[in-house]
């Protein structure tokens, strides 16, 4: 059995079970002005925190939903290593992503992750669908949820 082969076997054995939950990080204002910066998106409701307290219901700013988006990657480092023979891991993308609750400046988040199918895709590539939640500390709902698919590469034989 290949490296790819066993890693398919064993990850089918983990669907529908929730397969890793990240360290928490801090969405600060810093953070939430830098991000805006970086991407041309300084809307006040981001980066004027006196403003969107008096003009939003959201209590003062909020985090760019692209910004916890972002996150996902730090999540992601926090709960999976490489497995044996990976040479490296790919974003390929989302199927499904939806903003379901937005983030103030000062929360906590997490990513907690569930397997929902893995397939080899070639001799080298494991496609991975995984269910990221990200969740907002001391909230019932997520700040988003997505199907995040992500490939894990093999060295060949």
């Amino acid at each position: 059995m290949t490296p790819l082969q066993a890693a398919v076997a064993e990850a089918e054995t983990q669907i529908g079970t929730e397969v890793g939950v990240s360290n928490w990080i801090t969405v600060d204002q810093k953070m939430i002005d830098e991000f805006a910066k970086t991407t041309f998106d300084e809307q006040w409701i981001h980066v004027d925190p006196v403003r969107a307290a008096a003009e939003t219901p959201f209590g003062g700013s909020i985090a760019h939903g692209f910004l916890t988006l972002s996150l996902a990657s730090r999540f992601a480092y926090d709960c999976f290593g490489m497995l044996p023979r990976q040479v490296m891991g790919i974003n390929y993308g989302f199927n499904k992503l939806r903003f379901l609750t937005p983030v103030r400046a000062g929360a906590r988040l997490r990513g907690r992750f569930t397997l929902q199918n893995v397939s080899a895709r070639s001799e080298t590539d494991m496609l991975r669908e995984n269910l990221l939640t990200i969740d907002i500390e001391g909230h019932d709902r997520p700040a988003l949820i997505a199907e995040w698919l992500g490939l894990a590469v093999f060295a060949p034989k």
